[in-house]
């Protein structure tokens, strides 16, 4: 062991000096090199910080520089974030996207363009004027679409959701505004004044048989009983023809 190497190293080193800092890593760790002013420091890690990828090697493990425009990396070729102005597309990083897609500025990445979709048109509405269906002879129909896919920036815009057109129907006379109810209320009212009157006139019919159904009996019962008169042929004598 070299004098200036240290076998009793803190923070993960195997190996260190009091100058250049971790020399070797323990088992698992990885070797990374800090710049520390005019001097770099080797330092050992669980992980790889931002801008480096990590490679396992049979002797030692190391965090490798990823390249400049490149944010994060998995390998030097293959980046998985890229740095502020660079677009993100199948692992590399690009000003500009390729022909096809488009810069989204939210996850810096280039992706498909997205075209705007509809669906297909409602029914055409009944033909109204002002809002009614009635007292008019020409009026408007119309119909509508929901959007069921927002495009995206370079996307092709939406389509109009709604279209009216002139429509001809047989006029018809408006009813007016109550007036309906108030001629139910009419005919109600009167259905139950008729059905009230019958009711009296029924009551009275039945009071009328009940006062000379009593009357009779009453009569029946003040009137003396008529004694039968006797038979003449029963009181004649019988006339003598001897004579």
């Amino acid at each position: 062991v070299h004098p200036n190497v240290s076998q009793g190293c803190q923070g993960g080193c195997a190996t260190c000096s009091d100058y250049n800092g971790c020399l070797s890593c323990k088992p698992r760790l990885f070797f990374v090199l800090e710049r520390n002013g005019m001097k770099q420091i080797g330092v050992c890690l669980s992980s790889c910080p931002s801008g480096y990828y990590g490679t396992r090697y049979p002797d030692i493990n190391k965090c490798a520089k990823c390249k400049a425009d490149c944010d994060t990396c998995f390998t030097r070729n293959f980046c998985t974030k890229c740095k502020s102005g660079f677009y993100l597309y199948s692992g590399k990083c690009l000003e500009k996207c390729p022909d096809g897609l488009e810069a989204n500025n939210h996850t810096m990445e280039c992706t498909s363009i997205v075209h705007c979709e509809a669906s297909e048109w409602s029914p055409w509405s009944p033909c109204t004027k002002k809002g009614k269906t009635c007292g008019f002879k020409r009026g408007n129909e119309v119909r509508v679409r929901e959007i069921v896919q927002h495009p995206s920036a370079r996307g092709n815009p939406c389509p109009a959701t709604s279209e009216s057109r002139k429509c001809i129907v047989q006029r018809k006379r408006c009813q007016k505004e109550g007036k309906g109810k108030k001629s139910r209320e009419e005919k109600r009212k009167k259905s139950n004044k008729d059905e009230s009157k019958e009711t009296k006139q029924e009551s009275k019919g039945r009071a009328a048989r009940r006062q000379n159904r009593e009357q009779r009996e009453n009569n029946n019962k003040t009137q003396p009983k008529k004694r039968k008169a006797p038979n003449k042929e029963q009181n004649l004598a019988p006339i003598d023809t001897a004579h």
